[in-house]
């Protein structure tokens, strides 16, 4: 999973909130985990491997609202 980065925009694959859009917004490649937030999900960790990349990436701060990530995947 190297190819996620802070603001990449991701499919979860696993959980409740499976086929939601989400946003990287911290990484911890050494324990496997990212903190994620989505415009229908609340900051969350995730497991890497539940995480899917679309190659898409938003430029997002650690205090983003879930209306401006709304706003910034819609564009």
């Amino acid at each position: 999973m190297s190819g996620l980065i802070i603001g990449s925009v991701c499919i979860k694959t696993a959980g409740r909130k499976a086929g939601e859009k989400v946003v990287v917004l911290e990484l911890d490649k050494e324990k496997r985990f990212a903190t994620v937030v989505g415009p229908k999900m609340k900051k969350k960790k995730c497991n890497l491997v539940h995480l899917f990349p679309i190659g898409k990436v938003v430029k997002v701060g650690k205090s983003v609202s879930q209306k401006e990530l709304e706003k910034l995947l819609k564009e």
